[in-house]
């Protein structure tokens, strides 16, 4: 393997829909939230993407089968809203900076042939005393008030480091809309309350209420 690829599962049909990525990352908070998008949704894999960039180890499950680390694209056609949900495994070392570009634009280029136009990112931003906080940066000023509006805080501080906020980065120079859900946190480890606060707080903003027993 000498450059990324994708596996394809099947053909999802989807009416323009919206991209969510959450990856692993500061409290997993991006993992998290979208594997509760996923749960939420009845999402079904269609897709996995597969690089050398990736870290050189396997996952073994629990019969002893080893498989390399991947990108999953799950597919979720919703009553208001369709779905593209990708998480994964990892993502590249950030010393490795042209791979986190190149796999940022293979995502798009990607998730752009299913129609997706809108993209929502979803990560974890380090905090002590905002537990259950959510804050947003967008690519435009409306959508940021938008979400606001909505009960986020807006994130001015600075960066938002790895996929979460290069692939908004990278959305909006190709002319798409979007925003990143940033979730406050400590980091010390998995964090599944900020990731539940991500979850729900995206799920209200789509206009879909969800239950604190998810």
């Amino acid at each position: 393997m000498d450059k990324p690829y994708f596996r394809k599962i099947f053909t999802p049909m989807l009416d323009n829909p919206i991209f969510v990525q959450g990856l692993p990352g500061f409290g997993n908070v991006g993992k998290i939230a979208a594997h509760l998008l996923i749960k939420f949704c009845g999402a079904k894999p269609f897709a996995e993407m597969y690089a050398p960039c990736f870290p050189d180890y396997v996952s073994v499950n629990a019969d002893g089968i080893c498989r390399l680390p991947k990108y999953e694209f799950y597919a979720a056609p919703m009553d208001k809203n369709d779905f593209i949900i990708m998480t994964g495994d990892t993502q590249p070392s950030f010393e490795d900076v042209i791979a986190h570009y190149e796999l940022c634009g293979e995502v798009l280029d990607f998730i752009v042939g299913y129609g997706c136009n809108f993209i929502i990112t979803l990560g974890g931003v380090p905090s002590v005393d905002d537990a259950g906080r959510v804050y947003v940066a967008a690519t435009s000023p409306r959508l940021a008030v938008e979400f606001m509006e909505k009960g986020a805080v807006l994130y001015g501080k600075g960066r938002i480091v790895g996929a979460a906020g290069l692939t908004i980065g990278m959305a909006k120079e190709r002319g798409l809309e979007g925003v990143c859900l940033l979730g406050a946190t400590t980091g010390f480890r998995a964090d599944r309350g900020a990731g539940f606060s991500v979850f729900k707080f995206l799920m209200k903003a789509m206009g879909n209420e969800v239950k604190e027993g998810l």
